[in-house]
């Protein structure tokens, strides 16, 4: 066997998925959908019950061998027939000869295609699932652990970590309902010919269709081509770009709070073996973060020959055929994967509370500033003077490299506004943190429930 070229068979990817999409299971699809369309065409009075027992019982991959079907594509430069051909030569008597019967090649292909996704989307929902359940256990744990909260890269007020990860949680589970909702209109199959008109099915083609599908539980394409309508394909795309882009997000914010300067959560590092540099004996990198990221990108990427996909001249041409074996495969695999290594990153994540606590000090205090503007205001001091006051007192701090703190009770002392211990409960962090206790509590409440 030639050396494998796609990274998918030898580094990225979990065994599950990539043998959803391999070309043995890919057959056994094609032969299940076959065997729907014999059972179907036996239902309704057009072939013998036996050749559709037959066929059923002939149409797997313990009969039809992979390499039988490709030495007949050799010869007939067409896939599908290749496999019908197979599974005629080892089904007994004349039950062979009612194979793929009144049906377009696309009948079989896009129906397979259905199966797949209903199982590998399956992987997909279960891995978000338990991506949410890491997110809201960290959650409750550091609902009260204070950070510094950062816009446009620089300190505001604080946050909690505890908060952040809510934000994430709810993030994935808005994933999770998008990829549900987006199953009830991706998997859906079709039996209706070249045209969609189901012409060579006879009389009763849309009985067939509706046999075949059911007895694949699947659903069926409204109004079809000679291929499901591509803006079901589409929608799927989109919803696992979407799901890449929040990981790609989650991925990047752990890289940048990883920096040394920062340092308040880092991935996970196995001191015994693990190599951080081929060169820098000292380095720790976040590798799976840096992985992710990559690979959300690729999956962003086929969104956009996907779509072009959708554009068909009149009632399809074949130019889809090629970039979607590309295409469904690796954007659903790498979305598992990149999903199950986030899990894993976030599972073992180390959170450093102190150093969050020390990077609020930074600042010197000007993260506060908010706080008592807030607390003037409640003294009866007009919100925008209070604003004003502050502003200028943050830019005192910063100029004479002063906190806040000693910028500001020079100014009290003049003004006599607040205080001491006003100032003083108005400068912790702790005590500014809003409602994001309460939010947390109701993520909490909503996941567990």
């Amino acid at each position: 066997m030639d050396d494998p070229v796609c990274p998918l068979d030898y580094r990225y990817g979990r065994k599950e998925l990539k043998e959803i999409f391999g070309e043995t299971r890919r057959l056994q699809y094609l032969l299940n959908v076959e065997a729907a369309l014999a059972r179907a065409h036996a239902k309704v009075g057009n072939i013998p019950k036996s050749a559709a027992d037959e066929i059923t019982k002939k149409a797997s991959i313990k009969y039809v061998k992979i390499e039988r079907v490709n030495e007949i594509e050799v010869e007939t430069k067409h896939d599908i027939m290749a496999v019908a051909r197979a599974l005629a030569e080892v089904c007994s008597g004349d039950a062979g000869k009612y194979i793929h019967l009144g049906a377009t090649s696309y009948d079989i292909v896009d129906t397979a295609n259905a199966l797949q996704f209903a199982e590998s989307t399956e992987h997909i929902q279960k891995g978000l699932k338990e991506l949410r359940n890491t997110f809201v256990s960290l959650a409750k744990k550091y609902k009260k652990t204070v950070m510094v909260g950062r816009t446009h890269g620089q300190h505001t007020i604080p946050i909690t970590f505890g908060l952040k990860m809510a934000g994430y949680t709810m993030e994935v589970d808005r994933h999770m309902e998008r990829i549900f909702e987006c199953k009830s209109r991706l998997l859906v199959g079709k039996l209706s010919g070249a045209v969609g008109t189901g012409a060579a099915l006879g009389k009763n083609a849309l009985k067939l269709q509706e046999e075949m599908l059911k007895g694949l539980k699947l659903g069926v394409e409204d109004v079809s081509t000679q291929i499901v309508c591509r803006d079901r394909y589409n929608e799927l795309l989109g919803v696992l770009g979407n799901i890449a882009t929040s990981i790609e997000k989650f991925a990047t914010e752990i890289r940048n709070l990883q920096r040394d300067e920062i340092g308040e959560v880092a991935e996970a590092f196995e001191a015994k073996k693990q190599v951080g540099s081929s060169t820098m004996p000292h380095k720790r990198n976040p590798i799976t973060c840096e992985q992710v990221c990559g690979l959300a990108r690729v999956v962003r990427g086929f969104i956009i020959p996907t779509f072009e996909n959708a554009i068909q001249w009149h009632e399809r041409d074949l130019c889809n055929s090629s970039s979607e074996r590309f295409i469904m495969p690796h954007s659903i695999i790498l979305t598992d994967w990149i999903v199950y290594q986030t899990n894993t990153v976030f599972k073992n994540l180390k959170v450093f509370p102190e150093r969050m606590k020390k990077n609020l000090e930074i600042s010197k205090g000007l993260p506060m500033a908010e706080s008592i503007m807030t607390t003037l205001i409640t003294k009866g001091m007009g919100r925008g003077d209070a604003h004003e006051l502050m502003r200028k007192t943050s830019l005192k701090a910063i100029q004479n490299n002063k906190s806040l703190n000693e910028v500001f009770l020079d100014e009290n002392k003049k003004l006599k506004l607040l205080s001491r211990e006003e100032i003083n409960d108005a400068l912790k962090p702790e005590n500014y943190l809003g409602a994001a206790e309460k939010i947390v509590d109701k993520v909490i409440k909503k996941i567990e429930r």
